[in-house]
């Protein structure tokens, strides 16, 4: 990360660079203010109606945003990269999305899995006349 920040501000004086941060303190300020006037806009307009419910101020809004962050964990990723690291490797071996144990099945349906299938059908053939041809013991 140390090398991006070099190479993006390389070519840029000391002033553009404090423009830039200015401009993000901004910005960030106001995604926040407007994140909380939503908030508070969007359950004045619809929980009074539906549930009953009071409305809210500005800081309450704020307060409720910053909870569901906080309770649906959408604060970042954690605390050191070695532990997310080891994490995401745990995930990845359990992983149901893991294709890589179905790059052969193509090849092995066409060698062998219809002869397989074959014997399969025909064990069940022989299982169902077995459970038939079997006197009821009532």
């Amino acid at each position: 990360m140390t090398n991006f920040f070099t190479h993006k501000f390389r070519k840029k004086s000391p002033v553009e660079i404090v423009g830039i941060i200015i401009f993000g303190a901004i910005a960030i300020t106001g995604l926040a203010i407007l994140f909380g006037f939503v908030i508070m806009w969007l359950w004045n307009w619809l929980m009074p109606e539906i549930f009953g419910l009071t409305t809210l101020t500005y800081w309450q809004a704020v307060g409720i945003f910053i909870l569901s962050k906080i309770f649906l964990g959408g604060c970042g990723s954690g605390s050191s990269k070695k532990s997310s690291k080891d994490s995401n490797d745990h995930c990845k071996k359990d992983s149901k999305t893991d294709f890589s144990k179905w790059k052969y099945y193509d090849k092995f349906w066409k060698e062998e899995g219809d002869e397989y299938y074959k014997q399969y059908i025909e064990r069940q053939s022989t299982q169902v006349q077995e459970d038939t041809s079997k006197p009821d013991s009532e």
